[in-house]
């Protein structure tokens, strides 16, 4: 459904630092820097496995904070995903497992990221 969305973030490197550590364990990095060049001097990047397909801007934090699941393979990637965001400075939203009340199988863990957004690492697999 989406080719791509993207935040704004009050410090772009520690929100950088923040995504480079959470999203690693999920396949993704940081893939391009746009130039201050085309940007007015506003820092703009993004992270994807094959493209950039999460943007972040450096601005005024996302107002209302927003909700961003990220798709795992396996439940072990979950778990990752977890202990690097918490290691990385995130604040805890929700301990890895199933969440049965939003589908039988629905593995998540959930992780305020340094402006108070809502990120998540959610797994479908049965096991």
């Amino acid at each position: 459904m989406f080719d791509h969305f993207g935040i704004t973030v009050r410090d772009f490197d520690r929100a950088r630092q923040f995504y480079d550590a959470a999203l690693a364990p999920l396949g993704s990095s940081f893939l391009v820097q746009v130039p201050a060049e085309y940007t007015n001097g506003v820092k703009v990047g993004g992270y994807g496995q094959t493209g950039p397909a999460f943007w972040l801007t450096e601005g005024e934090a996302q107002r209302p904070i927003v909700h961003i699941a990220f798709a795992a393979k396996t439940r072990a990637e979950v778990d990752a995903f977890y202990a690097a965001a918490m290691a990385a400075g995130g604040t805890d939203n929700g301990k890895p497992g199933l969440r049965p009340h939003y589908h039988a199988t629905y593995y998540g863990a959930f992780v305020l990221d340094p402006d108070g957004n809502n990120i998540e690492a959610v797994c479908h697999a049965p096991e």
